[in-house]
């Protein structure tokens, strides 16, 4: 496996999704075994759900917090922090919710859908709550629920953050995807947009899938294994 040099790079993207966290036992929500085959998502991710029961989409996200909290980062994670420590020049998009990068000590990550631990009142913004169970279900100010902060089913994306995703993965020279099927716009084009603007793109997956002819190289394997191969020097 060839060995790469983060020093010989200005500016490195890791761009991870879903089989990412998969590999740490995450469940996925789409597919074969996939949260959304054994509930019915018009029930518990989107915006009418929670207007109509509000409880009981908050008790969901909770059991959805404990299955993560039961998971642990993997080789693949560590690999990252650890880069992330040494080259202030290493940067984490991902498509996951579950603050698996957080907890393996990255510090900047751009969560594209939200993060399972945050919580958002209409009236006072955004707040952080990390445990198997939410501190409380409405807003200690005003009274009102609060509300996941994550990008549900027929949620706009936040525009901010697609912006900053942009910017980041434009103005980057290394670019490696990882877990990810590449179908689910915007974040199918990032591979693209780092491309065109002349980075090295590296794609780190079990699996081919249609984005695949963009990357300059490609590693069949898993973020665990692979990452530990590509950074020996850095781990």
């Amino acid at each position: 496996m060839t060995i790469i040099d983060p020093g010989n790079y200005r500016s490195i993207v890791f761009f991870t999704g879903a089989g990412m966290s998969a590999e740490s036992g995450v469940p996925t929500y789409r597919g074969r075994g996939g949260v959304w085959s054994q509930y019915r998502w018009e029930e518990y991710a989107c915006q009418e759900a929670f207007d109509n029961d509000p409880e009981k989409v908050l008790k969901f996200h909770e059991l959805r917090r404990q299955s993560v909290l039961k998971c642990a980062p993997h080789a693949g994670h560590h690999v990252i922090s650890m880069l992330e420590k040494k080259h202030p020049h290493v940067r984490v998009v991902t498509q996951n919710i579950d603050g698996m990068h957080q907890r393996a000590g990255s510090k900047n990550v751009t969560e594209l859908h939200g993060s399972l631990w945050r919580l958002r009142c209409p009236s006072h913004g955004i707040s952080e709550d990390i445990g198997e169970n939410y501190k409380n279900f409405k807003c200690e100010k005003c009274g009102r629920w609060l509300r996941p902060d994550i990008t549900w089913f027929g949620d706009m994306l936040d525009q901010d953050v697609i912006t900053e995703a942009n910017l980041i993965i434009r103005r980057c020279d290394l670019f490696i995807s990882i877990g990810t099927s590449g179908v689910v716009w915007p974040a199918a084009g990032f591979p693209k947009v780092a491309k065109e603007n002349g980075a090295y793109c590296v794609e780190i997956n079990p699996e081919p899938n249609e984005m695949s002819l963009l990357y300059d190289k490609t590693v069949r394997e898993t973020a665990g294994c692979a990452l530990p191969g590509l950074f020996p020097n850095d781990i």
